[in-house]
């Protein structure tokens, strides 16, 4: 690492830093704006604001635009370096262009791990808080109201050979009923499960059956169980039957694949959003080194427009990243492609336009 590293490396975290910062706060004044009514009618002291939704809407916020502030940050310095001749300079002295993005694509690898550590097992947890409040105050969604019960009627599969449904859930005593569970071997039903309630035992951890009818069936043979109690082990829990909008933006990356598995064994057609949410904190980090690559190339030019050409070039190029990434999204989840080209697509498309970039660049 030589003096002219530390010298870019700087530059490049005390801008990307000093923007996340000013757009941290312009986000905060705008939400408080926005939601002074909620807070008002959710009867939160100052205090609770702060610490149980701020704090927790401030990660959110960041990580969203994490990749396209990363990528402003750069176009900035770096035009800015050009402006002053400072790139001429040392491509003068000798200095390979490859040698010159060595700082950069170091600081944007740096910045990728935090990301993926962040959006992987950090902000997950924020997001409870946060969507905690969302959920209950803004959109008045009724399954965090304890006085008000949901019903519905609930149809998944528990494994390959076994189905379950309820026909009425309550999402704060955690419990419901009636409850009933096939199990099909080839295309006969050879078991079948009726129970008047369930209820979640949050001592043993297990589901409590009352008023147990149970039929087993073999060819022609049939036996018949009555059982008034019972606890039994099922791969579901109470977080598993409530339709939460925002579930995979609370969930870890570890548990994030693990809903994805179980979702997957029971047949839910809305997968695809697990999956694509899955493979995006993969390819999200993976974009900031992208998007480095593409800045430092295209702002290293010296141009009669300075800054402002550099920077408009560079939101015209995040705005085709953004509506790359939606489209994909869209085109996963209501469509037939494959959640691993939607979350991957758009640093397919602009790995393209790096090494594009990076070929016309000065020399």
């Amino acid at each position: 690492m030589k003096k002219i590293d530390w010298y870019i490396i700087r530059k490049f975290l005390t801008t990307f830093f000093f923007s996340i910062f000013l757009f941290a706060v312009i986000s905060v004044v705008v939400d408080v704006s926005e939601k002074t009514d909620d807070f008002v009618k959710s009867g939160w002291s100052f205090g609770k604001i702060v610490v149980d939704y701020y704090l927790a809407f401030i990660p959110h916020i960041i990580a969203l635009l994490f990749p396209l502030f990363v990528f402003i940050a750069v176009i900035f310095f770096t035009s800015k370096m050009a402006g002053r001749s400072e790139i001429i300079a040392i491509l003068a002295g000798g200095v390979s262009f490859t040698r010159v993005l060595r700082p950069f694509i170091i600081t944007s690898i740096l910045l990728a791990v935090i990301l993926w550590w962040g959006i992987g097992y950090i902000i997950p947890r924020a997001e409870v808080k946060r969507t905690y409040f969302e959920d209950v105050y803004v959109n008045g969604n009724s399954s965090y109201n304890p006085l008000v019960p949901v019903t519905n009627n609930l149809y998944f599969r528990i494994d390959s050979f076994t189905y379950a449904g309820i026909h009425y859930y309550d999402t704060v005593s955690k419990g419901g009923g009636p409850f009933f569970m096939h199990r099909i071997k080839g295309n006969q039903l050879v078991y079948n499960l009726r129970a008047d309630a369930l209820h979640w035992d949050t001592a043993k951890h297990q589901w409590r059956l009352d008023g147990i009818f149970e039929r087993t069936i073999s060819g022609l043979k049939e036996d018949i169980t009555l059982t008034p109690t019972r606890f039994m082990k099922f791969n579901f829990r109470p977080s598993d039957l409530r339709e939460d909008a925002f579930a995979k933006d609370k969930m870890t990356t570890p548990e994030l694949q693990h809903s994805i598995q179980l979702e997957e064994l029971r047949g839910t057609e809305g997968v695809n959003a697990l999956r694509i949410e899955a493979y995006r904190r993969a390819a999200t980090p993976v974009s900031v080194i992208i998007l480095t690559i593409i800045g430092a190339v295209v702002a290293s030019r010296k141009v009669r427009g300075g800054s402002g050409a550099h920077l408009a070039i560079g939101f015209i190029t995040a705005a085709l990243f953004i509506l790359m990434d939606r489209f994909s999204t869209i085109f996963s989840t209501k469509g037939n492609l494959p959640p691993i080209i939607a979350a991957w697509l758009p640093n397919i498309v602009f790995s393209f336009v790096a090494y594009y970039q990076f070929k016309k660049a000065p020399k």
